[in-house]
This record gives structure tokens, C-alpha cells and sequence, in this order.
């Protein structure tokens, strides 16, 4: 019948619409994977920076003392 017919085009153009956006969201999730990583590595340096900024402030500091107590 017509509205078989009909509704077997629907159907299918349905799942071929399902399985594209089934891959858009395959590629999606391994440019977000990829995104992560990166992040990662950006707070690892991030941490990097700061534990030589606090090691810079503590040895200027220690200096500035050792300085001042010896004038």
C-alpha cells in the first residue's frame, strides 16, 4: 500500500539520518578526547610554573633575610 510505501521511506531515511549522527558524534568524542589531553598537558605546566614560582619566592626570600641580618 501507499502508506506502507510511505512510511518504509521514512524509516529509512530516519536511520540514515541516526547512523550520520551516530558518526558526527564518534568524531565529536575524539576531538573532545583530544581537547582533554591537551588540557592535561596545560595543567601539568601550569603546576610546573608554580612550583618554580613558590621555589623563586622562597629563595628570594631566604636571600632578602640572610642579606638583612648581615648588614
Amino acid at each position: 500500500s501507499p502508506h506502507e510505501h510511505q512510511q518504509s521511506l521514512l524509516l529509512s531515511r530516519i536511520i540514515t539520518n541516526v547512523e550520520k549522527l551516530n558518526e558526527a558524534i564518534v568524531v565529536m568524542n575524539k576531538a573532545l578526547q583530544d581537547i582533554n589531553i591537551q588540557n592535561m598537558n596545560i595543567e601539568l605546566v601550569a603546576q610546573m610554573f608554580k612550583n618554580y614560582q613558590s621555589n623563586v619566592l622562597f629563595h628570594l626570600e631566604g636571600t632578602y633575610n640572610l642579606s638583612a641580618c648581615c648588614l
